[in-house]
């Protein structure tokens, strides 16, 4: 079955060139105008990921962003920002809307479509997933993409999920940001150091409490603290 890729655009040549590519790579894809439209059509089938555009009309592709990161009918959803905004803060203001990742406009056709890939490979992977899985006080459960602790769910997205996951595989390991973007973005040098501290901040601030147990390390990278 087809990955389901929603793209969200309001400048016509754009949208019609992408639905054009991602029908011509294989997805069943499919083009919204405005976010309103978008959010109407996504509440009866729900995309594997989601292209938006920031500078949309009425609804911008910030609050788009966020809407969706508030519902868990998309919590498995990747979103990819699409912007013509390239410096460091802009990117850091979409990744902190609940976007996984964003490129600049003008964009390049075979990068847009690895990082699509690369989304879809982190958000789907095809090996069977592990039953749930425990460290310290934690729970992690890939199956829905939901960790937290007790009776309590952190509501992430995937990727927050999938560095949760990472750090959780080897508890008091040392990964080091390049370590991390290597597994999450492999062979995608665009993606930098600042996106893993963004998504680490992200993480911890949804996890309350329990995200003491994600230390920094200076100077290197992040560790899980396995103890209670």
């Amino acid at each position: 079955m087809a990955f389901r890729v929603a793209v969200v655009e309001d400048d016509g040549d754009i949208r019609e060139t992408l639905l054009y590519t991602l029908e011509r790579e294989g997805y069943a894809a499919s083009a919204f105008a405005d976010g309103a439209e978008a959010l109407l059509a996504f509440r009866e089938q729900v995309p594997d990921l989601c292209i938006i555009d920031w500078m949309l009309p009425g609804l911008s592709g910030l609050d788009l962003c966020r809407i969706l990161r508030g519902d868990r009918r998309f919590a498995r959803t990747a979103l990819l920002m699409l912007t013509a905004r390239g410096t460091e803060m802009d990117a850091v203001t979409g990744l902190n809307a609940g976007a996984d990742d964003y490129v600049v406009k003008p964009f390049r056709t075979r990068e847009l479509l690895a990082r699509i890939q690369a989304l879809l490979r982190r958000t789907r992977a095809d090996e069977p997933p592990e039953g749930l899985r425990r460290v310290g006080p934690l729970w992690l459960d890939p199956l829905t993409y939901r960790a937290g602790t007790g009776d309590r769910s952190f509501d992430l997205t995937p990727t927050e999920f999938k560095i949760l996951e990472l750090l959780c595989r080897h508890p008091d390991r040392v990964y080091t940001r390049g370590q991390i973007l290597s597994t999450l973005w492999p062979g995608d040098k665009a993606v930098e150091d600042r996106a893993v501290d963004v998504h680490i901040a992200r993480l911890r601030e949804k996890m309350g409490e329990a995200a003491r147990h994600v230390e920094t390390v200076r100077g290197v990278g992040y560790r899980l603290k396995a103890g209670e």
